[in-house]
């Protein structure tokens, strides 16, 4: 474990790594942490993989300023790849900020191949139509109340009962960072042009999850060039999660288009 811009980085390096082989970055989305890529991990013990956690969540969490912009946290991305040839897998907003990082126009930038699963596109019309007309609102209260509604809302009621007193307040300790990025993104005009992307992409969605998250990766795969779809059958937003085995071959896929 180290540390990268006062971020907490932990690193895996294969003892069959070869010099110039991709650094295989992993990015966890919002309300979430490093860890939760544990079981994915397990099974890509031969691959050179980079995991953090994101500013303000868990052992980052004394890590500020918070950000206020989506390019704030492409910047603390390109900061872990530090330069190397880099292969970035994002989990939900982790994918937004991937797919943002890849399309960066930087001489420095070394991404090779990036693939997103189900990442939040707030501003596309099909992402606030229906039940998610207030997707584009500011978030108002407070965190810690913002923070136990969005884990009720993505992970389930019964879910955050089951935690414990300081499994709960572990979350809530989130709610600043979870109120600053999901602010930054609830935008009318996109962050990015995903028609100049240059390099492979991949974007995953599971076979149970919500029509909007379906339909934006579908969006997206029609809308990006060299792109191809990535499906985990039985799986909701969560697949890295219940679905390691699905999530680890959508990483996989990743790094061979990366060629």
């Amino acid at each position: 474990m180290e540390h990268v811009s006062g971020l907490t980085v932990t690193e895996h390096v294969p003892s069959e790594w070869r010099s110039g082989d991709p650094v295989v970055v992993l990015v966890h989305g919002s309300l979430d942490r490093s860890t939760s890529f544990a079981r994915v991990l397990r099974r890509l013990g031969d691959l050179h993989t980079v995991v953090y956690d994101r500013r303000g969540y868990h052992r980052s969490r004394d890590a500020f300023p918070l950000h206020t912009s989506i390019d704030g946290q492409i910047d603390d991305l390109v900061s872990v790849i530090g330069g190397r040839p880099a292969v970035v897998i994002g989990h939900s907003y982790g994918g937004t900020i991937a797919i943002g990082a890849a399309l960066r126009g930087d001489p420095s930038n070394s991404i090779t191949s990036v693939a997103a699963y189900e990442p939040p596109l707030p501003w596309l019309p099909l992402w606030t139509s229906g039940s998610g007309s207030a997707r584009r609102q500011k978030l108002r209260d407070d965190p810690d109340t913002e923070a136990e509604r969005f884990f009720r809302r993505v992970v389930g009621d019964g879910a955050w009962d089951r935690l414990s007193e300081s499994a709960q307040a572990e979350r809530r300790a989130d709610g600043p960072a979870l109120v600053a990025e999901l602010n930054a993104i609830r935008i009318s005009d996109p962050p990015f042009d995903v028609t100049s992307m240059r390099i492979p992409a991949l974007f995953g969605r599971g076979g149970r999850s919500v029509p909007h998250h379906r339909a934006g990766v579908a969006w997206l795969v029609e809308h990006t060039p060299n792109a191809e779809l990535f499906d985990i059958p039985g799986a909701f937003h969560g697949a890295h999660l219940s679905h390691p085995d699905g999530f680890a071959s959508f990483v996989r896929r990743a790094v061979e288009r990366a060629g």
